[in-house]
């Protein structure tokens, strides 16, 4: 009899977590890497936010806290829905989570049945996919076009639903394309989904204040009141608020199923650290103009990485609404040879090959669904990103 689960042998381990692996062990390697495959701000943590943690510290708040999460943070998150979203929660609808990721981990959990369908649109969050495996259910991936800014059409959205749908996870802004939807854009979606009762919304806001260029920022809720009773609205401290490593994600729902996914993390995890919790207390309701400054921050970047990629040859790389990432398409050098000698013949061939040639680790588009493209964090310094994209520059030029 094996040892290991069956579950295992449908589940792969994140191809966003291998790159970073990768590159760190080539760069102790003594090898001149850099890798734009993270996921996190380069930002430290606002002063303000590690005070409080430093002060709950000094208050003993150091003890286990309700599953889930203190009233303070279940209260500023209520307030955070109302204030920015126009959604309005008890605060007994609220949930607070290790991360986002368990969140959405407790979701699927706590609904899914052998057979239940979950409408993906791709391309996707690496850990979508696996989550619903791992919770027995089955991804039906709804696919996106570069030509539509990689977002999610009704048609495509209607096709992919059946009478097993139970949900549709939504990620706007997207990781890994960035795209971000347009309140019109929502509702188109949500009038379809209007239409399937038997469908619930599981919405992944988690880049929702890194819009750029006056980008008016929806949640489906806020577009269609109507699906509130079928909406799990998802968000967290760990992108807005350069909070990574705190883990604190958060979610606002029906009560029933709120209370469902504390009975699951009840058995899992128990409450989020405590210091995490106080310190997203004055995360939430601290100042936040600092946003803006690493929005504009993040908004340079991104111009300067479109601009460079949409030079070299072979690329092309659409300018993303939201987020801190770039999905640019390497169409245009599959089947030609990289400077080694191999012929380049997927996604992953090419990041491979430019890993190797140049140092610059990036994340191929087919671990996220859909190809042949590759994603570019630029959550980093210009002088990386410039040196970054030279070096991309050079490598497509050199493939024949």
């Amino acid at each position: 009899m094996a040892f290991l689960a069956d579950i295992l042998s449908r589940v792969q381990p994140s191809a966003t977590i291998a790159v970073a692996q990768k590159a760190r062990e080539l760069k102790a390697q003594g090898r001149n890497v850099i890798s734009l495959g993270a996921g996190e701000p380069d930002f430290d943590t606002p002063d303000n936010i590690k005070s409080a943690a430093k002060d709950a510290i000094e208050r003993g708040e150091t003890k286990y806290t309700p599953v889930a999460g203190i009233p303070e943070l279940r209260k500023a998150i209520a307030e955070k829905f109302s204030r920015e979203n126009g959604i309005e929660y008890d605060w007994q609808q609220t949930i607070v989570g290790t991360g986002g990721k368990q969140i959405l981990f407790n979701a699927f959990m706590a609904t899914l049945n052998p057979g239940d369908e979950v409408v993906i649109p791709a391309p996707y969050w690496v850990s979508y996919p696996e989550m619903v495996a791992i919770c027995g259910g089955e991804s039906v991936f709804a696919e996106t076009h570069l030509e539509d800014g990689f977002k999610l059409r009704p048609e495509a959205l209607e096709a992919a639903i059946t009478d097993k749908t139970k949900w549709l996870v939504f990620n706007s802004p997207s990781n890994p394309s960035g795209a971000a939807y347009t309140k019109d854009e929502i509702k188109a979606l949500t009038d379809v989904l209007m239409r399937h009762p038997n469908v619930w919304v599981l919405t992944d806001d988690m880049y929702e204040h890194l819009v750029y260029e006056g980008f008016s920022y929806h949640t489906p809720v806020q577009v269609e009141p109507g699906l509130k009773d079928r909406t799990l609205t998802m968000n967290g401290v760990s992108k807005a608020y350069s909070m990574t490593g705190w883990r604190i994600g958060y979610a606002a729902g029906p009560k029933e199923l709120i209370k469902a996914m504390e009975t699951i993390q009840s058995q899992q995890t128990s409450g989020p650290a405590s210091i995490s919790q106080w310190a997203a207390v004055e995360a939430l309701t601290g100042p936040q103009d600092f946003i803006e400054k690493n929005k504009a921050v993040f908004q340079h970047r991104r111009d300067l990485v479109v601009s460079m990629l949409n030079q070299a040859n072979g690329l092309t790389c659409p300018t993303p609404e939201g987020a801190f990432y770039v999905y640019p398409s390497c169409a245009g050098l599959i089947g030609k040879t990289a400077p080694s000698g191999k012929v380049i013949k997927t996604d992953e061939d090419f990041v491979t090959e430019l890993l190797e040639a140049e140092g610059v680790a990036v994340v191929h588009g087919s671990a996220f669904g859909l190809g042949p493209n590759f994603r570019i964090s630029y959550a980093t310094s210009e002088e990386q990103l410039e040196d970054a994209c030279s070096r991309i520059q050079r490598f497509c030029g050199n493939c024949k």
